[in-house]
């Protein structure tokens, strides 16, 4: 199994699950990680497996054609977890969102399409949709994108579906809720918010703060990649969702109670550009197709959280200090 962007925080997930068992036996298992290591990318990530011997880390970019060539062969299947995936960023400079999320998923694909690879699972988010003011967004829902991560990441599910009818590449897309959990790069809302509060520093609220989103563990969405790449219908999207649709304020003082932190802390910010008002994944085909049902309450994940952030300093605080990680009003 090739696993691209296994160091970044829903890919390194991932791939400990696989190895230490949370989906089953995996007779004759051997997990290529092929990762840039950009800012969000980190190896101490998948310190709890670094020395399992049926786990390879490359170094290397998706959209490095010669390189995935060389890597690919021998590898039934795929899971693309490679992207850039920060909104404001996005904004900010959004020729490296194209780069990594289309044509790095075009080269993966290609190389899959020529190596005779048996499964391709694309991971896709939500916000390829657009905003949805009541009810939620069927699979077939035409994709509206607002930002440039969400535009990269709709034209990168096009591009695979592409090649499951052109080429009959067997390829699976998922499109997850708001994630959170651990070993989340700290620009997130989730992870952001939590170690500013418990470090006593403002976090800073966009707009009115009433944009709605759903919030979803990051063991439910890995399980729920795995539910579609074991057992989801070749040239099929379906969504991972989590169950717990929040407004951005709610969610703030939730992690400031989870915290223990003073309500103070919360400070508004400027809104940003063409923020998406609300999400919604319709899960029907999903739960029908894969028996996927959410599984980590939300109070139960964010105190769990809350826990990890505050135990593990050591892994945020550097990276916080390296990269001043500004505010996100989504995961």
């Amino acid at each position: 199994m090739l696993v691209t962007g296994g160091a970044g925080f829903i890919g390194s997930h991932y791939v400990r699950s696989l190895l230490t068992g949370a989906y089953g036996p995996q007779p004759d298992l051997a997990v290529t990680v092929l990762d840039a290591l950009t800012y969000a990318g980190n190896l101490a990530n998948l310190g709890p497996v670094r020395d399992d011997e049926r786990l390879r880390f490359v170094h290397g970019d998706i959209a490095d054609a010669d390189l995935v060539e060389q890597v690919l062969p021998g590898h039934g299947v795929v899971v693309n977890f490679a992207a850039e995936s920060h909104v404001d960023r996005s904004i900010a400079g959004p020729a490296a969102f194209v780069r990594t999320n289309v044509l790095g998923t075009q080269v993966l694909l290609e190389a899959a399409r020529t190596s005779g690879v048996r499964t391709f699972l694309q991971v896709s988010t939500d916000e390829v949709y657009g905003s949805i003011e009541d009810g939620c967004w069927p699979e077939d829902a035409p994709l509206a994108p607002s930002s440039p991560y969400s535009a990269s990441k709709a034209a990168a599910d096009l591009v695979a579906l592409a090649y499951a009818r052109t080429y009959e590449l067997p390829v699976v897309v998922t499109r997850g809720a708001n994630t959170y959990g651990p070993y989340q790069f700290p620009e997130k809302l989730v992870p952001l918010f939590v170690t500013n509060l418990l470090d006593g520093i403002p976090v800073p609220l966009y707009g009115d703060g009433l944009h709605r989103r759903d919030w979803l563990h990051v063991d439910d969405h890995c399980r729920g990649i795995q539910l579609a790449l074991t057992s989801g219908r070749p040239g099929r999207v379906y969504h991972v969702g989590g169950g717990t649709e929040l407004t951005n304020r709610d969610l703030t003082m939730r992690l400031v109670e989870a915290v223990g932190a003073p309500p103070e802390l919360v400070a508004p910010a400027p809104d940003r550009r063409a923020h998406d008002r609300r999400y919604c994944l319709d899960t029907t085909r999903t739960e029908a197709e894969l028996g996927y049902r959410p599984r980590v309450g939300f109070d139960d994940g964010i105190a769990s959280v809350v826990a990890w952030y505050r135990e593990n300093r050591a892994w945020w605080e550097p990276l916080k200090r390296a990269t001043h990680a500004g505010a996100s009003s989504d995961g």
